[in-house]
């Protein structure tokens, strides 16, 4: 039997496919709590909280076994198992879900992220079918339709970083792989969605400029950027910086990722740097010759503005002055 919490919390029998969801909040959140903490004692205290939060009702203590009694009816009528095995004991002070820790869709989707990540380098085709099996676990928020106590509400959380986190792993496997079209739809709706999230507009920035689309990628740092200023007073990270610096200057911003369209007037993406020279320190050297050529060409302008003046004050012949 799985227990499921990306999502509703639901029992699902692996044996008959049947799935069950607990009638009411208070017996979802009571079922959540136990599968966050599943194998381990949950004392009733924490359980009247998760359930009552800090106004419990009189005689809670009667209120939550009665909760109890009839969760575990449901996982008795629910498990294929029949009444051969007591899911939910009572210990000294509370109670426990007696089950594998493996049996959960939580646990599922971290095995599944982790295994992505391995393969992202080596095999980014896996990779991206890995993180997608892994998200598509997901049916909406976690512990959703549940009232959220302490438990469940620091879980749901951190599963909901997890999400982000094998969504950026997901893209960037996905760029790995030379799937840049294919993504650049996607991005453009995390983006939309989380708008202060500096990794997925560095992503879209990658899918946009591999797929002749310069300009929308350097506008897309440019939005981020004052939506950064305005609301939080902060400049974008450095990483940012140098994936907008590199497609400034027509240089492949992440060459670890397979390139396969360059610049958007469609000449193919510079080469990788040799062996011995970090990414990096190639873009900071264009950088700097770009600065370098502006800064002739300002003293060039200068030197041309100044002999006009001296042209106009002399009234007859222009100064004789040194080239720069």
């Amino acid at each position: 039997m799985e227990f499921r919490i990306l999502g509703s919390v639901q029992i699902c029998d692996d044996q008959t496919g049947m799935r069950v969801m607990p009638s009411g909040a208070k017996q979802r959140a009571l079922l959540g709590a136990l599968v966050v903490c599943v194998g381990q004692e949950v004392p009733s205290g924490r359980l009247v909280e998760e359930l009552w939060g800090d106004r419990p009702p009189l005689g809670a203590a009667n209120a939550l076994q009665a909760h109890v009694a009839r969760l575990r009816r449901l996982l008795l009528s629910s498990s294929g198992r029949g009444a051969h095995h007591d899911w939910l004991v009572t210990q000294p002070t509370g109670y426990a879900l007696r089950a594998d820790t493996s049996a959960t869709d939580a646990q599922r989707f971290h095995r599944l992220v982790s295994e992505g990540r391995e393969a992202a380098t080596v095999d980014p085709d896996r990779s991206v079918r890995l993180l997608r099996s892994a998200l598509g676990l997901w049916r909406g928020r976690a512990f959703e339709g549940s009232e959220r106590g302490p438990i469940c509400a620091t879980e749901a959380s951190i599963l909901e970083e997890a999400r982000m986190v094998a969504l950026e792993l997901l893209y960037d496997a996905s760029l790995r792989a030379g799937q840049h079209e294919r993504i650049t739809g996607e991005l453009e709706g995390l983006t939309v969605s989380h708008p202060l999230r500096e990794q997925f507009h560095e992503l879209l920035m990658i899918a946009q400029y591999r797929c002749g689309r310069r300009a929308e990628a350097l506008g897309t740092y440019e939005r981020l950027h004052r939506r950064l200023i305005r609301d939080l007073g902060v400049e974008p990270g450095p990483s940012l910086r140098r994936c907008r610096d590199a497609i400034l200057y027509h240089f492949d911003p992440h060459p670890g990722r397979e390139a396969v369209v360059g610049p958007s007037h469609g000449s193919a993406a510079p080469h990788p740097p040799a062996l011995g020279h970090r990414p990096d320190d190639e873009v900071r050297m264009r950088l700097l010759a770009h600065e370098i050529a502006l800064l002739r060409g300002r003293v060039e302008e200068l030197y041309q503005e100044h002999r006009a003046l001296a042209v106009r004050l002399s009234g007859s012949r222009a100064l004789s002055l040194p080239p720069p």
